[in-house]
């Protein structure tokens, strides 16, 4: 009997892409091949995601799509997996009955069960306690070509925001042990990865639960004296949780990259407290004074606009505040109404019109700051990590500090003289700058 050919589509975040990247680890020692080729899967298993509305719809778009291949080509069986699983997991197998196994997140390890189900004919479906799933495990690391890995130090969010389901999707806050995330960091390491990204739902809550303290600091300083990893960078940082040791981390860290993302999601208080986000407005405004103490040092933040309740006063303080802090990456969203969530019920719910109003004009102002800080690079030296190398364009392709992967949507090309691979560092000045991203020389 021949192995069954096993493709994967991963949807959603970084923390979302590890999980793929575990379930890929378990298939290949179970024997299987993986196929990059939808074309040529037998089974195809779905990672999905749910945060938001849109989520949600590009998660069944893809269900959809893979089914049409069950119909019209040789895919024998569809696994669907994570965010969108868990959330719904009674309506997955009786909505598409295409649909062979479904698994939640806390199943993540049963995904050979689920494989060999499917083989013979057996519709699977399991939701283990997502609150007891352990954490870690090997991966197929599917990064490396770029030179960078996740690492995820902690699982589930404590946080309670009123307007989202992750909680209920991943369960409470659970963070790994320090030891077993730098030997996984030393691995990462080993394998060629030069840039090592720290993921979490919330990463500065990291060591609360099994320290009873933050530790995020003393995770990043040991991260730089016991691995070789030449940059690490931090995501998904809560501003009520930025405490002085990690401010100061910044500043003795000579591997932690002058990087930091920090959701606001609001600055008026009335709003802020209607979320039920830790901390108010002042104490935003505070963390990130304190943090631009740091030279060099670029914030990346997310708002929501449109959230219940909010008066047009109350948009135009966090619009005015969006001006005043020039975050140098930032993204905004309209507020989606979730089920499962306080904020659904709330009774003040915005007209959509008015929502997409809002968010395109706080866009509008991000972008102006975004263009402007871009401009004010040109002329400098910057030490970049290569990704990848444009055969028809002939120039190297590859992000500076400023830039995290996958996230931030700018690329920095140059050219050069010498031939570099993925993960190389170059120092290049910036010529100029486009809708594309940085142009840049070797220096």
């Amino acid at each position: 009997m021949s192995v069954s050919k096993i493709g994967f589509v991963s949807l959603g975040c970084p923390k979302n892409l590890l999980d793929t990247e575990v379930m890929l680890g378990h298939v290949v020692k179970a024997g299987y091949e993986i196929t990059p080729e939808d074309t040529e899967a037998d089974i195809i298993i779905i990672n999905t995601c749910s945060f938001i509305n849109d989520a949600k719809k590009e998660s069944i778009d893809n269900i959809l799509d893979i089914a049409w291949l069950k119909e019209n080509a040789n895919l024998k069986g569809i696994i669907v997996t994570g965010c969108l699983a868990q959330r719904y997991r009674d309506e997955i197998l009786k909505e598409f009955p295409e649909v062979d196994a479904v698994l939640g997140t806390g199943s993540v390890h049963s995904i050979v069960d689920a494989i060999k189900a499917v083989e013979k004919k057996r519709k699977f479906s399991e939701f283990k306690d997502e609150n007891e799933v352990a954490l870690g495990g090997d991966r197929v690391v599917t990064t490396t070509e770029n030179a960078f890995a996740y690492l995820k130090i902690s699982e589930g969010c404590n946080n309670r925001c009123t307007y989202c389901a992750i909680p209920n999707i991943r369960g409470k806050f659970r963070s790994r042990p320090m030891d077993k995330i730098i030997s996984e960091a030393k691995e990462l390491v080993q394998m060629g990865v030069s840039e090592i990204v720290v993921i979490g739902q919330d990463t500065t809550a990291y060591g609360i639960d099994i320290y009873g303290e933050y530790r995020l600091h003393e995770l990043l300083s040991r991260l730089e004296k016991e691995t070789d990893v030449k940059w690490l960078r931090i995501l998904y940082c809560y501003p009520d949780k930025i405490t002085p040791e990690l401010i100061n981390e910044f500043k003795v860290n000579k591997k932690l990259v002058k990087y930091i993302d920090i959701p606001i999601q609001h600055i008026n208080d009335r709003i802020l407290k209607r979320m039920n986000r830790r901390g108010d407005g002042a104490l935003i405004k505070k963390v990130i004074k304190d943090l631009r103490q740091i030279d060099d040092m670029v914030i990346r933040s997310t708002a929501i606009v449109g959230f219940p309740g909010e008066t047009e006063e109350e948009f135009m303080e966090l619009l005015e505040y969006i001006k005043e802090a020039k975050f140098e990456r930032f993204g905004a969203f309209s507020y989606s109404r979730e089920e499962d969530t306080p904020a659904y019920n709330f009774n003040d719910q915005i007209d959509d019109e008015i929502k997409e109003k809002r968010l395109e004009i706080i866009m509008r102002e991000s972008n102006e700051i975004f263009e402007n800080y871009n401009q004010e690079q040109i002329g400098k030296e910057k030490t970049v990590i290569v990704e990848g190398y444009d055969r028809i364009e002939k120039v190297y392709i590859a992000r500076s500090q400023s830039e995290a992967p996958e996230i931030d949507d700018i690329k920095l090309l140059f050219t050069s003289k010498e031939r570099h691979v993925p993960g190389d560092f170059v120092k290049v000045k910036i010529q100029d700058v486009d809708d594309f991203g940085f142009l840049a020389k070797e220096v």
